[in-house]
């Protein structure tokens, strides 16, 4: 399938620079990255939410989750998980659960993980589970202003037992 004709459209109207990178086949974003070989930290997804009115798309590296809590709290909102069958009509042109990270494509509101700013360039699902879209970070920043903010949702996906990192110097 390649790129979703939706994202194919926002990215001509923003005549922004970027490539696309073939894998095969795969179900989850981890998954993504090792099969990619791109690091999960650069590896964005695009976690589907709804908060009772509206649908909302949360951004964040594959490396991490949603802290539903911290969500909540910087929002003033209760945010819930949608299944892949109560997202499927917003993203029509996309297999089921491969959503864009620039869901504004589709006129949704988004909500990014500030820790994306950190990474120099990034990947993300093109609306099938076997393209990913390379750009650099400052532009998917920039096309991220038209209904998307900033915010700070996201944790370490893993914690190893027994390990504390104490060191806050990097």
């Amino acid at each position: 399938m390649g790129m979703a004709p939706t994202l194919e459209a926002f990215f001509r109207s923003h005549t922004v620079p970027y490539d696309l990178l073939y894998h095969d086949r795969s179900a989850t974003s981890l998954e993504t990255a090792r099969m990619s070989q791109v690091p999960a930290d650069r590896l964005v997804k695009a976690v589907v939410l709804d908060d009772g009115e509206r649908c909302v798309v949360a951004v964040l590296p594959a490396s991490r989750r949603v802290e539903f809590g911290e969500l909540n709290a910087h929002t003033g909102r209760v945010m819930r998980l949608l299944s892949e069958e109560e997202f499927a009509r917003y993203f029509p042109d996309c297999e089921p659960g491969a959503v864009p990270a620039l869901a504004n494509a589709y006129g949704l509101e988004v909500i990014w993980d500030e820790s994306i700013a950190e990474e120099p360039d990034l990947y993300f699902e093109a609306g099938d589970h076997c393209t990913l879209v390379h750009m650099k970070t400052r532009d998917f920043i920039q096309m991220m202003r038209e209904r998307g903010r900033r915010d700070h949702f996201a944790e370490p996906k893993f914690v190893l037992a027994g390990w504390e990192d104490d060191d806050d110097s990097d």
